[in-house]
């Protein structure tokens, strides 16, 4: 086994750029999985990362999902990736999925687990969940997270019919937040990220479980989880300089 990371981390200003770095589609074995894997762990610790991007190396895949080649591990990445997928659907830090190129099968699984999806206005490039034909269904997330973006008419579509989407179709039918041109695509994946990292953290901590909660659990528990969090919150600093911020400027 090679100990080549395959999975590139660079912080700065608060904001950690992730990067799959597997050629030639910057598919995941076993391997990267597991260095995935490990990149999360030491993300979601780090408080000194409030927002994090996740994009592929180079100009042809975000990622194409499960690496073929390594079809011997199959269950064991299956499982590992299932519950990290579920790991970051339920992040407590922004995610933003910056799609430089293809997102196809689990590497559209990956970036349907994100908060936001900004993707390369670059002809060619495809999107979408391709695995029945193959004889296979979407097994990371798919089959679900893909009707919440998108709406269940559009994913039983893609699903169904194999069908990919271009970068401005996904943004017409709402899987897409913004589509842009690819010299810009991590310029403007770092100004949202920075924005997001100046927003109260402990807040956006909570914010973010909090709605997850609603989506895994149902509404009753979201708004359970929702009153535990506000309790949590009394006479944190946060509030407190936010309340302070917001009674000076009403003094001005």
């Amino acid at each position: 086994m090679s100990t080549e990371s395959r999975i590139l981390v660079e912080r700065s200003d608060h904001v950690a750029l992730v990067t799959i770095d597997h050629p030639p589609v910057n598919a995941l074995n076993l391997e990267t999985a597991q260095q995935f894997e490990a990149v999360v762990n030491q993300l979601e610790a780090d408080d000194q990362v409030r927002a994090v991007i996740l994009t592929g190396a180079g100009e042809k895949s975000f990622s194409a999902g499960f690496d073929v080649s390594d079809a011997a591990n199959g269950p064991a990445i299956g499982s590992l990736v299932r519950a990290l997928w579920t790991r970051l659907d339920r992040f407590p830090k922004p995610l933003i999925a910056a799609l430089n190129g293809h997102a196809l099968g689990g590497g559209l699984e990956l970036a349907l687990c994100c908060h936001f999806r900004l993707a390369a206005d670059r002809p060619g490039i495809k999107i979408g969940l391709t695995e029945l034909n193959l004889g296979l269904i979407p097994g990371w997330g798919g089959t679900q997270r893909l009707a919440r973006w998108a709406g269940h008419k559009t994913a039983v579509e893609m699903i169904l019919l194999s069908q990919v989407l271009s970068p401005r179709e996904a943004k017409d039918v709402g899987l897409v937040n913004q589509v842009v041109s690819p010299e810009l695509l991590l310029t403007q994946a770092r100004e949202l990220a920075g924005r997001l990292a100046q927003r109260p953290p402990q807040a956006m901590g909570h914010l973010l479980q909090v709605m997850a909660q609603g989506l895994y659990e149902g509404l009753p528990a979201g708004l359970a989880a929702e009153e535990a969090a506000l309790k949590a919150m009394r006479g944190n600093k946060e509030r407190a300089q936010g309340f302070a911020d917001f009674l000076d400027k009403g003094k001005r």
